[in-house]
């Protein structure tokens, strides 16, 4: 496995390669989600590039910009472990001028969920992740359903800017107990991981509430709301389209059911396709 750290050494790096190249971009402190993008993208490819950097133009004001977990030698022992030919890790000053050209996220769907507790989060967001893609020279590029709006708005992107790159959705990767695997995980204590299982028995209770023929938006909902008591602050219960439109009445096949809230310390969001 190459480690570069420079634009330039991967442009020379990448153009070593041929064949189809598959491409995971990361923040590190890699955990079992990240390990399944990255087997995902070494299944389906014939090369694998991972990257690893901490944007710091998606961070917000007063948010944990220098406290995000950082664990660069078992990062890197893990992408060699998975078979990674290339692992990119570039300091701010590589991929960043002091004035650049700025990507914005469109108007609507960059501004809800998300968008609205974190507005500016997606500019940053899209930003660098055009800048990866073109680097990477990605023939796919794998992102996980657990930031279901990021997935949505990398997507059209790729599709405003017709940039030549498969956009592959992967699945949501769980403890044990079903709580969604986040880097921002280990904030949490023994009894907040308990609490935070809310969230994942929520979505349950409303897949079961469809399964039993139940379509309602608002009736899901208000049901969910109940399961999120021991959440210390229930941010947004949402049920959307594909497209981010929200639904009075839950479509098969064309639906995500998206929950956020406070647990402790850590914002938590998680998600259900249907």
């Amino acid at each position: 496995m190459k480690i570069v750290r420079t634009t330039a050494q991967l442009q020379k790096a990448k153009k070593e390669l041929s064949g189809s190249i598959g491409f995971v971009p990361t923040m590190g402190a890699l955990h079992h989600g990240h390990l399944s993008l990255i087997r995902q993208a070494k299944e389906e490819n014939d090369h694998l590039i991972v990257s690893i950097f901490v944007n710091p133009t998606q961070f917000l004001e007063g948010e944990d910009l220098d406290a995000y977990p950082r664990r660069e030698e078992a990062d890197i022992r893990i992408c060699e472990l998975a078979g990674a030919n290339i692992l990119f890790m570039p300091t701010i000053d590589q991929m960043y001028e002091k004035d650049e050209l700025c990507i914005g996220a469109p108007a609507i769907r960059g501004y809800i969920l998300e968008g609205q507790k974190r507005p500016g989060h997606f500019d940053g967001m899209l930003q660098v992740v055009m800048k990866l893609l073109n680097l990477s020279g990605a023939t796919r590029a794998y992102f996980g359903k657990k930031d279901a709006q990021q997935l949505a708005l990398i997507t059209q992107m790729t599709k405003n800017y017709f940039m030549d790159v498969q956009i592959v959705a992967c699945e949501i990767v769980r403890d044990e107990k079903g709580l969604a695997l986040s880097s921002r995980n280990v904030y949490l204590s023994e009894s907040e991981k308990e609490r935070a299982l809310c969230l994942s028995r929520s979505l349950k209770r409303a897949t079961k509430m469809v399964m039993s023929g139940e379509l309602d938006s608002d009736t899901i909902m208000k049901e969910m709301r109940s399961v999120l008591q021991e959440a210390d602050e229930v941010e947004y219960i949402a049920i959307v389209d594909r497209a981010f439109k929200a639904l009075k009445k839950v479509e098969l096949g064309n639906t995500i059911i998206l929950v956020a809230a406070q647990v402790g310390k850590p914002r938590l969001i998680d998600n259900i396709w249907i």
